[in-house]
């Protein structure tokens, strides 16, 4: 049995930025061990697999290592998939997953993601994390993600991280973020995952469901504009709504493989 899978990169108009996410689309669901073989096997931060529905599509997540609960970047490219290699004929995908309906719109080349809404609550820094990470956050928060507050972006692109001590954190799903004010942006952030094969993730979507209430609210901001600083970058349109929030990026499809399964 073959299947396709495309690599698209999301967050994105650009080549070689954002964040990698491959795209794999199902007849019919695989055993779960299976599917985190391919994903082990495509070596990017998250693979999107995806099955055509009557009126939506069924989408799951999974790193190398974990099935994840919810994730932006894939999220967008399976939405670049559906629209540009499916030739889907609306602007508007639905999507159903394990985190609720998840729905995207279409509008010049820039797509929309409508997802929930997790306000992080402030918490402590636990002991594992500071012995982890070189800079000590000025303030900590939580929701999926631990999210650590730094005075200044010159802060945030010097941070480092200490695999030994980082990868004894147990965050099964979930990850650790730095943000602060941006210097041409609203604010920026850098996403890292314990006992990951891939420490940095380049643009992270899920994170923002947390990130953008958490600005929104410091900055008396319902839209903004983020910027993930990683090595290859990504650019978020971000506004705060009720009771969810809209994440909004770009995407380039990058290639095509076939994988024997």
């Amino acid at each position: 049995m073959k299947l396709e899978v495309y690599q698209i990169d999301a967050f994105t108009g650009k080549n070689f930025d954002g964040s990698p996410a491959c795209i794999v689309l199902l007849k019919n669901w695989l055993d779960d061990n299976k599917l985190l073989e391919i994903a082990k096997h495509n070596a990017v931060p998250e693979t999107a697999f995806i099955k055509i529905e009557q009126n939506y599509f069924h989408i799951r997540w999974f790193t190398p290592e974990i099935e994840m609960d919810l994730c932006g970047h894939a999220t967008l490219a399976a939405a670049h998939f559906i629209k540009n290699i499916l030739n889907h004929s609306k602007n508007y995908i639905k999507f159903k997953s394990c985190s609720g309906e998840l729905n995207v719109t279409i509008k010049n080349k820039k797509y929309s993601l409508d997802f929930p809404r997790r306000e992080p609550i402030k918490s402590d820094l636990p002991e594992i994390i500071s012995k982890a990470i070189n800079i000590q956050p000025i303030e900590t928060h939580k929701s999926r993600d631990y999210i650590l507050v730094y005075n200044s972006e010159a802060d945030i692109r010097k941070i480092k991280i200490d695999k030994n001590y980082f990868d004894q954190i147990n965050l099964d799903p979930g990850g650790v973020v730095v943000t602060s004010i941006g210097e041409i942006a609203d604010f920026v952030s850098r996403y890292f995952t314990p006992q990951s094969t891939i420490l940095e993730d380049p643009a992270t979507g899920s994170s923002h469901c947390s990130l953008i209430p958490f600005w929104s609210k410091r900055l008396n901001k319902k839209e903004l504009l983020s910027f993930q600083i990683s090595k290859r970058g990504g650019e978020f349109e971000c506004i705060d709504n009720a009771n969810r929030v809209t994440i909004i990026g770009r995407a380039k499809t990058r290639f095509k493989i076939s994988v024997s399964i």
